[in-house]
């Protein structure tokens, strides 16, 4: 499988299934891992990231981690070949940028359930990506991922500050443990700007659809420790699972709730008008997208809209995106026609004209 044929089927994080999976989209175990004898990729030179990115590669495939593992060398990818792989959450966009012309790679599991960037901020960056509330399966099976590579490779560890990154936040456990939530309900109620305050006062990061400089879309939300340094990872997995995701889902149940019971008309009303405009529109952006499929999204979820179904709507997130719209449609095109090829796309999609 080629970057190119990832359209022909959604990504691992929007199936739509999964406990929680109303608001908890996906789930999301990420670790950051460093092999002792290298400098750090921002301090190396090109001949070791060369020789760093060629043994990695060999151990990664080699191991079989899993079946079909489809192995990107990203500096001889297309540009919209490395967008695509951001636009399905398996790259981050500084790797897909390659801003410090370092050779790197992505290695990436048939099912897209893991991903290993070589020669991003750290040697090996390592994620698993679970659809719904899952955190538990996807911590169990990086796991197995860390120790079947540390059988292979020594990594830069210090027995007094454990795994040593590049960057200090990430130093300890080098673990990021995050979830991405649909919060539609609490920013229709003005409460979101609440929520962001009570995370980062729990030192959470909440930030939009693509991570780390997004901005929040379609009321998507990543929400992530910011530090791993002082806590096991059972610690900050056990404080996701029991205190961080379930205060966050009751405050999105409670404002959806609240909306039912003192705006019902006003909130049907935004979902039918969304559902209108997906149905009938003949130019339509990303951004605008994102918002109407939030409110549709939403109204499936509250039963109140019975004529789609979760995983369409979750796969239209994805697909309107541009580089999946071009890909699907096998043309480059400039801003002004994917908008609207997008709405066409949608239209069929939806089963309208």
């Amino acid at each position: 499988m080629t970057p190119g044929r990832m359209v022909e089927q959604a990504g691992e994080w929007l199936r739509g299934s999964g406990p929680q999976s109303d608001i908890v989209i996906s789930s999301r175990i990420r670790l950051a891992r460093n092999l002792a004898g290298y400098p750090f990729v921002n301090r190396g030179s090109r001949r070791q990231h060369h020789d760093l990115l060629d043994a990695c590669r060999k151990r990664i495939v080699d191991k079989r981690l899993a079946e079909n593992i489809l192995w990107v060398p990203i500096d001889d990818a297309l540009p919209i070949d490395r967008q695509l792989l951001v636009e399905r959450h398996l790259i981050s966009r500084p790797f897909a940028a390659g801003k410090n012309n370092v050779p790197r790679g992505v290695a990436v599991g048939g099912d897209e359930t893991f991903a290993i960037m070589v020669n991003e901020e750290d040697h090996l960056r390592i994620q698993v990506l679970r659809s719904g509330m899952q955190l538990t399966e996807a911590f169990d099976q990086i796991n197995r991922i860390d120790n079947v590579l540390e059988e292979s490779v020594d990594y830069a560890y210090s027995r007094r500050f454990g795994y040593l990154t590049a960057c200090p936040t990430n130093v300890g456990t080098g673990i990021r443990v995050s979830v991405m939530v649909h919060l539609p309900a609490l920013r229709l109620t003005g409460e979101i700007e609440k929520v962001k305050r009570a995370a980062q006062q729990m030192h959470l990061a909440v930030r939009g659809m693509f991570g780390e400089g997004s901005e929040a879309q379609g009321d998507l939300y990543q929400v992530s420790n910011q530090t791993t340094l002082g806590k096991t990872e059972q610690e900050l997995l056990a404080d996701f699972e029991h205190t961080v995701v379930p205060q966050i889902v009751a405050y999105e149940h409670q404002a959806r709730q609240l909306l039912i019971k003192q705006r019902p008309h006003q909130l049907d009303d935004r979902i039918h008008r969304a559902w209108g405009t997906l149905t009938h529109a003949r130019v339509l952006g990303t951004d605008e997208v994102l918002q109407l499929l939030s409110h549709v999204r939403l109204g499936v979820n509250l039963g109140r809209l019975e004529t789609t179904d979760i995983r369409t709507v979750n796969e239209l997130f994805l697909l309107t995106q541009p580089a999946h719209l071009q890909k699907i449609t096998n043309e480059a095109m400039n801003p002004a026609a994917r908008r609207v090829a997008r709405a066409k796309m949608i239209r069929q999609r939806l089963g309208a004209r």
